[in-house]
């Protein structure tokens, strides 16, 4: 089994992690991830109340299904299909956003 050098490895990995290619995905994985928290801002702060406005005053955020009530010592265990709700309008708004960037390019 060949020795491993740790100066030639440290030199190999600094050559790898410098590559374009991988430098390119660590940027896109962290505008990626503030794009993220944009566009679940703009669903949670705007979209969703705007939604709750249309549909009555309803805050999703607070819709949810008791399944078991609270009691002295266990907490209620509640479905909260609000937040899931706007979860899935998170990922209709990000996937329609990538839609159009590579609808643009092709």
């Amino acid at each position: 089994m060949a020795e491993i050098k740790p100066l030639s490895f440290l030199r190999e990995f600094r050559d790898f992690a410098m590559k374009g290619n991988v430098l390119d995905m660590a940027i896109g994985v962290v505008i990626g991830a503030a794009f993220g928290k944009i566009v679940s801002s703009l669903v949670a702060d705007i979209i969703t109340p705007l939604m709750g406005l249309l549909c009555g005053g309803v805050d999703f955020k607070h819709l949810g299904i008791t399944l078991v009530e609270k009691t002295a010592d266990k907490d209620a265990v509640v479905l909260t299909y609000g937040v899931f709700l706007q979860t899935i309008f998170d990922f209709v708004i990000i996937a329609f956003a990538i839609f159009l960037s590579k609808r643009g390019k092709g």
